[in-house]
């Protein structure tokens, strides 16, 4: 199930939130776990085996990584001033098992998908791994307690406005809550206004521009002018970011519908000046979980430019197979890692000053290209296309004009991306979401999506593949 259905938005959403809302409070993490489980069992039930399984591994993996007792502070103590007992070196050999082992199965599923030799990745594997690889790191640190209740760590790591893509949280983010929450009707519409704006981005935004990169893989790289590959990859990339950022939006909504805070998973990416800052807010918890888990522990940026080149390639190599195992990924993951490192060393010299210039320019043409590379498997098409971009490779039957053509198609949609990629979209919502005529918009907003659904049927959200 996916929320740009009619089944979810007319059927599972009404349904879910009166049981929920009928559901004493000691009692609603027991409703909120059936119906994610649910959510997620539907269409696929195989899925649900993998993910129950998991849970309860790595349950009583937590159980036994922890010590000193339901108390982190006694756990911190104990790391620390037992760092070389032999139940520390147990644990440390647990920790590394149940750290290959998630990664392994991880590997297995995208290595079978790779190959084609699987029945698809199991949805949201790759977020609600790194979920648990967060919550077993986290205990073992002492940073959080070990969770004795299987029904709260199963709503951490399966709630379903999260667990297809994420956002990826740690567990003390949402512990409290866990143990104590309000489920009230002004957080209920202050979500449901969040989730119709994500609605809105993916469906009357990221769908109707995605149409005209559907347009460009059927017409066939070859064929295309200079000017409409340029145009296709700035589609690709608008439709990738309202698609996902759509998503991120109604994940937030539907969290504090149900009374959790979720982080914001994007911020305005597109108003960076570098390819660093564009990914300090693009997809932010993923970003932080690199940052926390493998960045700052290799040494960070604390020991030499040298290591920390070093360390920066190994985050952005690790964020590239996370993606895919196919080569495109791992040349995507390389350009962008080129570019920080260029950037960084830019920055230390006089070179700085002058890059700051045209800095938004820079972006626009870097990120779209680098956009190619992460959605083009097939290396040859991918060389094709990056060749007409630059106009290095012989074109087939080009119509010079078929740019224009599709600009004033599609102009209007590539109007309002740009607008949304702005503080101004943003100052809009906050200024008129609580007036009268702000929720007239909103209604209005979610009975069209839902009409467009009815009618054209939905494109599933394009971050469910990793």
């Amino acid at each position: 199930m996916i929320f740009n259905s009619v089944v979810f938005l007319l059927f599972f959403l009404p349904v879910f939130f009166i049981l929920y809302g009928v559901t004493p409070s000691k009692y609603k993490n027991f409703t909120l776990l059936a119906g994610s489980l649910f959510f997620y069992a539907y269409g696929n039930p195989k899925n649900l085996v993998f993910l129950m399984g998991s849970l309860v591994v790595n349950f009583f993996l937590g159980l036994h990584l922890g010590v000193g007792g339901n108390n982190r502070q006694k756990d911190h103590n104990y790391k620390k001033n037992n760092k070389n007992s032999r139940g520390q070196r147990r644990r440390r050999f647990l920790l590394a098992a149940a750290v290959a082992g998630n990664l392994g199965a991880l590997a297995f599923f995208k290595i079978a998908d790779c190959l084609g030799k699987g029945a698809g990745l199991p949805l949201g594997i790759s977020f609600y791994t790194f979920q648990i690889l967060s919550y077993l790191i986290d205990v073992y640190r002492g940073e959080v307690a070990r969770e004795y209740s299987l029904v709260k760590l199963g709503v951490y790591v399966s709630m379903f406005p999260r667990i297809g893509s994420g956002p990826i949280i740690c567990y003390n983010e949402v512990e409290g809550a866990l143990n104590r929450r309000r489920f009230t009707m002004d957080d209920f519409q202050r979500g449901l206004k969040l989730f119709t704006a994500g609605l809105a981005a993916k469906v009357l935004l990221a769908d109707r521009i995605g149409i005209l990169w559907h347009d460009v893989q059927t017409i066939g790289f070859e064929s295309l002018s200079t000017g409409m590959a340029w145009l296709g990859a700035l589609a690709y990339s608008m439709q990738l970011y309202f698609d996902f950022f759509g998503y991120s939006l109604m994940a937030v909504g539907l969290g504090r519908m149900l009374g959790f805070e979720l982080p914001m998973n994007f911020r305005r990416p597109y108003m960076a000046r570098t390819v660093r800052e564009f990914y300090r807010r693009w997809h932010i918890t993923l970003g932080k979980w690199f940052c926390k888990y493998v960045y700052v522990p290799l040494g960070g940026s604390r020991r030499g430019e040298l290591r920390t080149v070093f360390n920066l390639f190994l985050v952005w190599f690790l964020t590239s197979l996370w993606h895919g195992l196919t080569p495109n990924f791992l040349i995507w993951g390389g350009v962008l890692w080129l570019c920080i490192v260029l950037e960084r060393q830019m920055a230390r010299t006089h070179l700085g000053e002058r890059f700051k210039v045209l800095p938004h320019l820079y972006l626009w043409a870097v990120i779209p290209v680098t956009w190619m590379c992460f959605a083009i498997t097939d290396l040859r098409e991918l060389g094709v296309y990056l060749g007409r971009m630059f106009g290095v490779f012989q074109g087939i039957n080009v119509r010079t004009g078929d740019w224009l053509d599709a600009l004033q198609k599609y102009g209007l949609y590539f109007g309002a991306a740009f607008l949304g990629c702005t503080p101004g979209a943003e100052k809009l919502y906050r200024k008129f979401k609580d007036t009268r005529a702000g929720e007239l918009v909103l209604v209005v907003l979610f009975w069209f999506c839902v009409w467009r659904l009815t009618m054209e049927g939905n494109n599933p959200f394009m971050y469910l593949n990793f």
